[in-house]
């Protein structure tokens, strides 16, 4: 696939969303930059995979979410829990593994999730988000809410079986759910023409009869447009669709790729339709942000972001004696008082 070009379409947005929109994107962008220098530094255990190059994603998505909506993800998901709502401090002190994390330092990089937000997790198995969201939206009809879910997955999920099950079913139960694809054509290491039968990956919605899209998912304008329109369906009650997100990890499938599967040329070329670079050159041209007010941004978040690495590096890990709580719901009939 060739990269887009020009800047992003900002059909549909006021200069308040758009705005929104860019600085979430600007804070994901410099928060994943600081976790990849703590990474290589040796500062942080585990693995890490880091969204940048698809911020566009997840900010122009969730800017379309209330507070109790649902979202599942991946295990590249810092981008989705920041842009639902939850603390950078409290993420990243999740990735440091320590006590005052999302998770009390109990589900790290890969398994951080914030319930109080309707963040259900991001998951170390791929297409494992596909259940839990159509179960999301299965208990949301039931309830009458007027709740969404956003199943968050990556090209290679597209063929696991669980994507075929849920969107069956979703569509089936005409669930509110919007399944989308965020579809960075390498599933791991693997390029997605040597793994998908067809190179539109929206048609697949035509077997469980429901819309399927393509979008550039380097434009957060058509992104947030369309992802409107899914998501106002869902509330509707006329059931889940599926969004095709083309775009692009600027980074290997996890910090310290060799990446030796994809060329240096085709990297640079999609560096170039940078999601953010797109948006601030149509943010700018519309009058909306001047190049103060882009610093600003820019600066905000990095101070923010230095602050959450102080607060994670100075807060205390979890006590060894605490190690197995936490795993079960408590019963309120044997909780005490």
């Amino acid at each position: 696939m060739s990269p887009p070009t020009g800047p992003a379409t900002l059909t549909g947005l006021d200069p308040k969303g758009a705005r929104a929109i860019h600085g979430t994107m600007v804070r994901i962008r410099v928060f994943e930059t600081l976790v990849t220098e703590l990474f290589v530094a040796g500062k942080l255990p585990g693995f890490v995979h880091t969204y940048l190059g698809q911020e566009a994603i997840a900010a122009a998505v969730c800017q379309n979410l209330r507070p109790d909506d649902y979202i599942t993800s991946t295990h590249r998901g810092h981008g989705h829990t920041i842009a639902k709502g939850t603390g950078t401090d409290r993420l990243m002190a999740e990735l440091f593994g320590k006590e005052t994390g999302a998770n009390r330092g109990r589900g790290g990089s890969m398994h951080v999730a914030d319930f109080s937000l309707g963040m259900l997790g991001a998951n170390g198995i791929v297409g494992g988000g596909f259940g839990i969201a159509a179960g999301a939206g299965l208990a949301a009809r039931h309830r009458g809410s007027g709740q969404v879910a956003v199943c968050f997955f990556g090209d290679g999920g597209i063929n696991k079986g669980p994507f075929h099950e849920a969107l069956n079913f979703a569509s089936v139960k005409s669930l509110p759910v919007v399944f989308v694809c965020e579809n960075n054509q390498y599933a791991q290491f693997t390029a997605i023409s040597r793994t998908s039968a067809v190179a539109d990956l929206a048609i697949r919605a035509t077997a469980y009869d429901i819309p399927g899209v393509t979008i550039d998912g380097n434009d957060a304008g058509a992104v947030h447009a369309t992802a409107s329109t899914a998501l106002a369906a869902a509330r509707n009650g006329e059931g889940p669709t599926l969004l095709d997100c083309v775009t692009y990890r600027h980074s290997g499938h996890y910090v310290g790729d060799a990446e030796v599967y994809r060329d240096d040329a085709e990297v640079e070329q999609w560096k170039a339709a940078d999601p953010i670079a797109r948006l601030e050159s149509a943010l700018t041209a519309a009058g909306w942000l001047d190049n103060a007010d882009l610093e600003a941004t820019w600066e905000a978040a990095r101070v923010e972001t230095a602050a959450a690495e102080e607060f994670a590096t100075s807060s205390p890990d979890p006590h060894p004696a605490t190690a197995l709580d936490y795993v079960y719901t408590e019963d309120p009939e044997e909780t005490p008082g």
